[in-house]
């Protein structure tokens, strides 16, 4: 460590040294309205045909020669700004800038420069446009980040209900999701059919799938990093809605104008207070609340305070209940060393945890799991030139997982109290990075993560005889380690570089490679991750997974932009993928280490998007074609067999039209291939025990998967002439009614009325569905 920071130190002195003869200048871009921070901004200098865009915090900062030059600041849905100065010191100048007149007062800032998906280096990256999604149909009025996340190229979902996705053949816990830089073990409400993210509160969002800047790590296939609005520095505000099965507020406004402001949402859904009018003895609800603060002392230092809760609650008949819940803190400290050293110093909680208990006199239990992680992280940037920006850091987190406590809850209880112990873990990473321009045609985005893991006690480690033998499994010995003493350690480099070419105007040949580590795992035996799977680190016996990816993209844009289209091609290749023995015994199971099976996946695939940005209708196409394979000893007989998230084809269209400034038509419709899942070939009697026999693993597809939804949006005349807003969606989802799987289970023979066919010896597969035709209306509103 103290080698790699002597060799930065030396650099940066270096570069500073060669850039004495140049000036900067820096500031934040902002909306002129509501003081909101600007997040990707073009600013390009067109006598050097160059430029640099804002960063996350609506920063930028460029170093040129000394001299006169006109600065255009560019931004999708804002009036381009220019600004004309000598520049021969150091300039800090702040921009604001203005909605253009034929977009509405209410714009979402979401938007990158209009040519960026040509012009940046960065390829693989899809942000999430929610001025379009708020168009669109959504399930129940609930406009959702992560249902049109599934919706992007390469990315596939397991279904309905279900807020899990898959990236490129990866698994469903390789996505790290972020929200204001913390991170959420769990992003959904009500068994998927929501997120934890509230859309009036997101001011950006961003998917990562390839060419991962080295500032990102821990998941091998995805970074979801969501950031939340500042709040209105200048004006009090109120958004919110009423839906069919939740209702959400949001109010924001300055605590002293245009120095510090904050914004504040709830969000809660209602469906039980609908059951208990009807008798019923169910409780089935979920709640999240957003906050944020933020304060500008100078323009050399802001600091931001952001926290997120939401839990989710089920409980029937005052027995039977479960529940899960996310609780993040960011504290974050922006500071301006000089006219080109610009850092960002963050302190993260995240805590997720569940519970399931049943109250009975005989077989009442609670069980209670969770995982806590707090952070350190200083990401800086540094402008050499015009040309060169330096990015590296240094990011410590240290994880407490509490895998599960089970004891009775009643005084006859038949359960005993039974606790798996905690597991430590600290993680370390060091990082630099340079995006490089060479000439107009070549550019090059490039740079190393070093990433070093530490298993830490206190704790114990069983030795077996042979911890892969399905049978034996003898202990031998125990390890017994100390507070803070070191279990076992990883250390791994993890390379990025990108690279893009110009072919002309509105062309680029983009190429990208990445190496991705992941030192979590997740224990589970199922398709979809649920919140009552567990996490853990890699230790004695579970080896960090790595990820090797290759990319290369053609973009084009027509038609002054209005037209956006790609097409990429990945390979993605990944080493100690970790799955489970068959039959394996997963929960409260001492001897986890004994079920661990790690071996090899790789996928691989085609992308292909068309996507209309401006006009009257907007919309996007993507189709993607891919393939996941995964090979791993003692599963599926040490065969070959397809992920169970492999999906060959995946085709999603999306549309919104405006009619009239009073009438929006929105349209969204998805087709996928069927998963693959394991079923019964056979089964084979023990007594009164009648087993299925597993011969295959993922041996059978489900049915293809397919639904078309439509909305339309009602904003009335009166809108225009009055501080309060009003608007109405209308929106039915799953139009034709279609039985979509969502799996497929046995069990005995029963004719219609659930009586037993025969001896009670044959079985049959049963088709799970969710959803049939829903109808939804939605009330916003904005004062």
């Amino acid at each position: 460590m103290i080698r790699f920071l002597t060799v930065l130190t030396f650099v940066l002195l270096s570069f500073t040294a060669r850039s004495q003869q140049k000036v900067t200048i820096n500031g934040y871009v902002k909306d002129a309205a509501n003081g909101e921070e600007l997040i990707g901004v073009g600013v390009y200098i067109p006598q050097l045909k160059a430029g640099t865009v804002t960063n996350a915090y609506g920063f930028y900062a460029i170093t040129v020669p000394p001299g006169s030059y006109e600065i255009v600041f560019s931004y999708m849905g804002y009036t381009p700004y220019t600004y004309k100065g000598e520049l021969t010191t150091n300039v800090s100048q702040n921009i604001e800038m203005e909605t253009e007149a034929k977009v509405i007062q209410e714009v979402v800032v979401t938007e990158k420069r209009v040519d960026e998906n040509v012009f940046d280096v960065q390829m693989s990256r899809n942000t999430v446009d929610l001025a379009r999604i708020k168009k669109l149909p959504a399930l129940f009025g609930e406009v959702d980040i992560i249902k049109n996340v599934q919706m992007l190229p390469g990315v596939v979902s397991a279904g309905e209900g279900t807020s899990a996705f898959f990236v490129r053949g990866g698994s469903a816990d390789q996505n790290l999701i972020l929200i204001d830089e913390a991170p959420v073990y769990d992003p959904s409400h009500l068994f998927g059919l929501f997120s934890v993210f509230n859309a009036d509160v997101i001011k950006d969002s961003d998917l990562y799938k390839g060419g991962i800047p080295p500032r990102f790590g821990g998941r091998l296939s995805s970074i979801l990093d969501v950031r939340t609005k500042d709040g209105n520095n200048k004006n009090f505000g109120v958004t919110g809605g009423i839906g069919t099965l939740a209702t959400r507020v949001a109010v924001e406004g300055p605590l002293k104008k245009e120095k510090s402001s904050f914004i504040l949402s709830g969000r809660r859904s209602y469906a039980d207070i609908f059951l208990k009018a009807s008798g019923e003895e169910t409780d089935i609800y979920f709640y999240d609340i957003n906050a944020k603060v933020n304060w500008r002392q100078s323009n050399k230092n802001r600091f931001f305070v952001a926290a997120y809760a939401g839990r989710d609650v089920l409980k029937l008949d005052d027995q039977f209940g479960f529940g899960w819940g996310n609780m993040t803190a960011t504290f974050r400290w922006n500071h301006l060393f000089n006219d080109k050293l610009f850092s960002n110093i963050s302190v993260i909680g995240s805590n997720f945890d569940y519970k399931l208990e049943i109250e009975d006199e005989v077989q009442g239990f609670k069980w209670t799991s969770n995982l806590q992680e707090l952070s350190m992280k200083a990401d800086l940037s540094y402008a050499i030139s015009a040309n060169n920006e330096l990015s590296f850091g240094y990011h410590l987190t240290g994880r407490r997982f509490s895998p599960g406590e089970i004891g009775p809850n009643t005084e006859g209880s038949m359960f005993t109290e039974l606790k798996q112990q905690h597991m430590y873990a600290l993680d370390h990473a060091l990082y630099i990075g340079n995006q490089q321009r060479v000439n107009d045609q070549l550019s090059f985005d490039y740079g190393v993560r070093l990433s070093i893991f530490q298993n830490m006690g206190k704790g114990y480690v069983y030795k077996y005889e042979d911890p892969q033998d399905p049978i034996g499994k003898n202990r031998t010995d125990t390890l017994h380690y100390d507070g803070w003493e070191t279990i076992k350690s990883y250390v791994n480099l993890e390379p990025r570089v990108g690279i893009r070419y110009m072919f002309k105007e509105g062309q680029s040949l983009k190429l990208s490679y990445n190496r991705m580590v992941q030192n979590t795992h997740l224990v589970s035996a199922s398709t979809v991750p649920v919140p009552f799977n567990t996490w853990n680190p890699s230790n004695y016996y579970l080896k960090p997974q790595i990820a090797d990816q290759f990319a290369v993209g053609y973009f084009r844009n027509f038609k002054d932009n209005m037209f956006e289209a790609s097409t990429e091609v990945f390979y993605k290749d990944i080493n100690n993928v970790t799955d489970f023995a068959d039959n394996a015994d997963l929960f409260f199971n001492e001897d986890l280490s004994t079920e661990y099976r790690q071996g090899d996946s790789w996928a691989y695939g085609a992308e292909f998007m068309v996507n209309k940005t401006s006009g009257r209708l907007t919309g996007m196409v993507s189709y993607t074609l891919s393939k996941v394979e995964r090979k791993i000893p003692e599963v599926n007989g040490g065969k070959t067999f397809d992920a169970n998230y492999d999906r060959r084809n995946s085709l999603n269209i999306q549309a919104a039209y405006d009619l009239n400034p009073k009438w929006t038509f929105g349209a969204s419709f998805t087709y996928n291939t069927g998963r693959p899942i394991t079923l019964g070939s056979g089964k084979w009697e023990y007594g009164q025990y009648n087993p299925d026999i597993i011969t295959e693993r993922n041996g059978y597809r489900l049915p293809d998967f397919h639904r078309l939804d439509l909305s339309a949006t009602l904003t009335p005349k009166k809108n225009a002439n009055r501080r309060w807003k009003g608007q109405w969606i209308f929106a039915i989802y799953n139009v034709y009614n279609r039985k979509n799987p969502f799996t497929i289970y046995t069990r005995t023979k029963q004719d219609d009325d659930g009586n037993i066919i025969g001896d009670g010896r044959q079985k049959e597969a049963r088709l799970v569905y969710l959803f049939p035709i829903l109808p939804s209306v939605t009330y916003n509103f904005k004062f």
